[in-house]
């Protein structure tokens, strides 16, 4: 049975879709944003996307938020305290990061070695919820813990294999598998090669 989302505290609350412009607050924003961007792909097991697939997703879009008019509403971390009032007449997008917003959430990701960008326009993106070199640890730990050194894989069967059922990197995206194995390939505990039916890798 698929597991549910549960969504952080702060995607209740409007404030969260409106960048602050204080320093502090905006740089514990990006991090709440960059947590629940990772949290929401890695349950999804989702790799990639566009922009603007991304914004009209529930991810950027809480589409049960209402920002009323009037409202006072304070965070419950001290950290991230401020205040936020909808202005009289004024009109917002209801819950929804605007896309200038998005595109530094994303940037900041890339920052952090979670993203890459796919296009030179950045209007799609690869997301990894672990990094090239942790899914590479977690492959060559379960290659090591079941004896499989010296031995060579097609790239379909180290993530749709029955043997890696049971792992994590089992159904890993393909872009995202070759990345890990680079960085594998680099700590020369790997190596990636062709096969008759396309790219295999050999382990060392």
């Amino acid at each position: 049975m698929a597991m549910s989302f549960e969504w952080p505290w702060q995607y209740r609350f409007p404030p969260f879709f409106t960048l602050q412009p204080n320093v502090d607050t905006r740089q514990k924003q990006l991090a709440a944003w960059c947590s629940l961007v990772l949290s929401f792909c890695r349950l999804h097991k989702q790799s990639s996307m566009t922009v603007m697939e991304a914004q009209e997703s529930p991810l950027f879009n809480n589409v049960k938020l209402q920002r009323s008019k009037g409202h006072l509403f304070l965070l419950p971390d001290s950290s991230l305290k401020y205040l936020w009032r909808k202005a009289e007449g004024r009109q917002q997008t209801e819950g929804k990061l605007p896309v200038e917003s998005i595109q530094i959430v994303l940037e900041e990701l890339r920052k952090k070695g979670n993203l890459e960008w796919l296009d030179k326009s950045k209007s799609s993106f690869l997301i990894m919820w672990r990094r090239p070199e942790e899914w590479g640890k977690l492959i060559y730990q379960w290659v090591s813990r079941s004896g499989q050194n010296n031995s060579v894989f097609t790239l379909y069967e180290l993530t749709n294999g029955e043997d890696t059922e049971d792992e994590e990197f089992h159904g890993l995206d393909e872009a995202t598998l070759l990345r890990a194995l680079q960085a594998l390939q680099q700590e020369h505990k790997a190596e990636i090669i062709t096969v008759s039916d396309g790219r295999g890798v050999k382990f060392f």
